[in-house]
């Protein structure tokens, strides 16, 4: 991946897919938005324009796992979505996101935000801690966490 480039984050469900963009430098971590599920094949054409829009050259999904460290059907549904997403040609690292979204809501109900506000932003914050993680990882480490191919 090119330094210049930006990562982007997804933090993919079943009815929406938040979404987080690196700074070039790969520093900090800023949100998106949310792509409202459709149909695969558009949401991974809606990716695309973001890609193109802010010059990704990788992403970093979230992905599911127990609070034991197993899969369950969710990190299925997530590498059925990674699986697709290849065909966009970037590298894909894949990130724990245990608690992202309990911890995204509880940074939104410290800041005062509504209840309404926090449904929509959810999986965007989500999408921004998720990316945050990576970035201060690898800043930190110099390493992949093993599922990384950057």
């Amino acid at each position: 991946m090119e330094e210049q480039q930006r990562v982007l984050s997804l933090d993919v469900g079943t009815k929406t897919i938040g979404v987080a963009v690196s700074d070039p430098l790969g520093i900090t971590a800023q949100g998106v938005g949310v792509i409202r599920r459709r149909d695969l094949t558009l949401d991974l054409e809606e990716i695309d324009e973001i890609v193109k829009l802010y010059n990704a050259g990788g992403f970093v999904v979230g992905y599911p796992m127990n609070m034991d460290g197993t899969t369950g059907f969710q990190a299925k549904f997530v590498d059925v979505f990674v699986e697709r997403l290849k065909a966009l040609g970037l590298p894909i690292a894949l990130e724990d996101e245990r608690l992202t979204t309990k911890i995204a809501e509880a940074a939104m109900i410290s800041g005062n935000v509504r209840r309404d506000k926090r449904k929509l932003l959810i999986d965007q914050q989500a999408a921004i801690i998720i990316l945050q993680g990576y970035l201060d990882r690898k800043r930190r480490t110099g390493l992949s966490n093993g599922k990384d191919p950057y």
